[in-house]
């Protein structure tokens, strides 16, 4: 029996399903952009852990923060003795955020529990309880992000009454068919037939949408949603998990809109690869917290708030914002060249911000119905030449490129053959 086919007999045994796995390997090694399986065999990494793996895979910076500051103690937790590497990331975040006003952060440990205080966060300091977030976001699997998510399966179905007051928005674009201003008019009949504002503590939306296939928010919306917020005291919180720490050739996703929100919640790039979440916002916005009214065992460990350091340096340091914008013209152009080729399957124009790239598979040329299955055969046959590549979208069709930032063009490029080649015609029936 090959390594891979045992680890899977004992995942299967030991591990229950709700936990999926898009691949059938086992990693036992990886370096930036590429992962050796267990039986040693090398894939070229689009998947970069769910946007997770910005600077890469072990990057020697972010490995050498570590394992000084594992020679130096692992935890205190934060809330018992307190430790310079998180007050210190707490002030490069302050100063990096897109705030016009003094800001401050605090620390988690996954971007589900950053989503999590920065609602209760909104709730506390406005001192109301309603939430409006819009159909096709994930902002995670803990209770009230799961109601905050707007997509039924598998994320909802059958887990019971969800947290209450939490309203959905059609959010806006070509996939949906849904325009801007159609969606502010949901808006309106919204204050207007179940939750009038002064009961709305936030508005949570991210600026391009991750799980549900990479939608821009558009800017014109960002900008009303603001003048909305400050119309009748809301505040707006994006959501920066995916988007966030150079992705989108901006440091933060948002910062391409110009609008300033009011709360941040980040989380995955930030750690390097050390779990790691936060939620930066407004001083007056924190301040207004009691103490013991935030906080966690394990959040803002000392260990990833090291790497996340090293991972703030990495991205000034090599340009990354810069190289997103670049890696993310690469991807497009190439995608964009799959169109109209009879040879491969029928593909959309590609869509994103920077280096957060997607495009979607339908079943026919000409048309634009969703095909989730061969979406996910064309994912398989990546795999079986040696490329780890994630659908999404709300009917799962669209394939998404998350490529370390610190790719080299020789690796997007042989990611891209191996994308092209899965995608023929041939290859995707066989």
């Amino acid at each position: 029996m090959s390594a891979n086919a045992d680890l899977q007999m004992r995942r299967v045994a030991a591990v229950p399903r709700g936990v999926s796995n898009a691949t059938p390997a086992f990693a036992a090694r990886a370096e930036n952009a590429e992962i050796w399986d267990a039986e040693g065999r090398r894939y070229v990494d689009f998947a970069a852990g769910i946007a997770v793996l910005n600077v890469g895979h072990r990057h020697p910076k972010v490995i050498e923060a570590a394992k000084r500051q594992l020679d130096a103690f692992t935890h205190t937790a934060f809330q018992v003795m307190a430790y310079e590497p998180y007050i210190a990331l707490a002030e490069r975040l302050n100063a990096l955020a897109p705030f016009s006003a003094p800001a401050q952060t605090i620390f988690f440990t996954t971007g589900g529990e950053a989503v999590e205080n920065a609602v209760k966060i909104a709730r506390r300091v406005t001192g109301r309880s309603a939430v409006i977030a819009f159909t096709g976001a994930f902002h995670g699997r803990s209770l009230m992000a799961t109601a905050l998510t707007g997509k039924t399966a598998p994320y909802k179905t059958g887990y019971g009454p969800l947290p209450a007051e939490v309203f959905h928005l059609p959010f806006p674009g070509a996939a949906s068919g849904v325009s801007v201003a159609e969606s502010l008019r949901a808006l309106e009949f919204l204050f207007m037939a179940d939750v009038e504002p002064a009961r709305v503590a936030a508005i949570i939306i991210e600026p391009v949408q991750g799980e549900g296939g990479f939608h821009v928010a558009p800017t014109e919306l960002l900008v009303a949603l603001r003048a909305i917020c400050d119309r009748h005291g809301i505040l707006l919180i994006a959501d920066e998990v995916q988007t966030g720490f150079a992705r989108t050739g901006k440091l933060f996703a948002i910062e391409h809109s110009g609008v300033e929100p009011d709360i941040l919640a980040v989380a995955k790039a930030l750690g390097g690869g050390f779990p790691l979440s936060g939620v930066i916002a407004r001083r007056d916005i924190l301040d207004a917290i009691d103490p013991g009214g935030l906080g966690g065992t394990y959040g803002g460990s000392p260990v990833s708030c090291a790497a996340a350091l090293a991972v703030l340096d990495i991205i000034e340091e090599e340009k990354l914002c810069a190289r997103a914008s670049a890696v993310g013209e690469k991807l497009s152009a190439r995608i964009a060249s799959f169109s109209g080729r009879n040879d491969l399957l029928p593909v959309s124009a590609p869509r994103g911000l920077g280096a957060m790239v997607a495009f979607d598979i339908f079943s026919a040329r000409g048309e634009d119905t969703p095909d989730g299955a061969m979406a996910k055969t064309v994912t398989n046959r990546a795999f079986e030449r040696g490329l780890v590549l994630l659908t999404c979208g709300t009917f799962g069709n669209t394939l998404r490129i998350l490529v370390p930032l610190t790719a080299s063009d020789e690796i997007v490029d042989e990611g891209l053959d191996l994308l092209e080649a899965a995608l023929t015609v041939e290859e995707a029936s066989a």
